[in-house]
């Protein structure tokens, strides 16, 4: 096996390895309020359960030379965001999101995404996800970097309602197969679920 030392590489050497091995990743797909109330959305793939009591979900947001990207410091101004799960039906709506756009544009006009109110927070979701969490910020934790600079802010947040279309929904369980989700790989790369196989845990 090639071995490598991560502190003899550059950022993006250690990027490279790190995004073409994790994969597939799932992509969470997250809308904040700026403090001018402008509806912010961007894709990350950087993300995951942390725990179920409470139900609780982590995204990695990544900073630009250590400054914060606009869904980080509206998710920290206003203590709350809505994550929605990426599928087939939107995933090209979802790409366009990540544009560079000012933090006075919304993204969400950019994709044409239709926004709809959420029941707990003041952050509006996306109508077109077939599910979505509103989430308030449990904690907000700078990475990595720097301690004057740090490269990523981990953003974990505590599930306040959640939104499933009925489709999907079959006696607390979700349809894997209905639900369509894409997932990144490298580069420009997705993936779609695939072919799933069933093990038995050892009891």
């Amino acid at each position: 096996m090639i071995a490598i030392d991560p502190s003899n590489q550059t950022e993006r050497e250690n990027y490279k390895l790190l995004i073409g091995s994790i994969i597939p990743r799932p992509i969470a797909f997250v809308t904040t309020l700026s403090t001018e109330d402008v509806l912010n959305a961007a894709p990350f793939s950087y993300f995951t359960i942390v725990t179920a009591d409470p139900p609780m979900i982590a995204v990695s947001v990544q900073r630009r030379q250590g400054e914060r990207k606009d869904t980080s410091r509206n998710a920290i101004a206003k203590g709350e965001f809505v994550v929605h799960i990426s599928d087939e039906s939107y995933v090209n709506e979802i790409n366009q999101t990540a544009a560079a756009l000012p933090s006075d544009e919304s993204e969400v006009v950019l994709a044409g995404l239709t926004p709809v109110p959420s029941v707990k927070i003041a952050v509006p979701g996306i109508a077109e996800a077939s599910i979505r969490m509103e989430c308030v910020l449990e904690r907000a934790i700078p990475l990595g970097g720097t301690e004057d600079s740090p490269s990523a802010d981990l953003l974990i947040g505590r599930v306040v309602h959640f939104h499933i279309a009925n489709e999907l929904y079959d006696k607390g369980h979700i349809d894997a197969q209905k639900l369509r989700p894409v997932s990144r790989l490298a580069g420009n790369s997705y993936a779609k679920l695939g072919e799933q196989f069933e093990i038995e845990r050892p009891v």
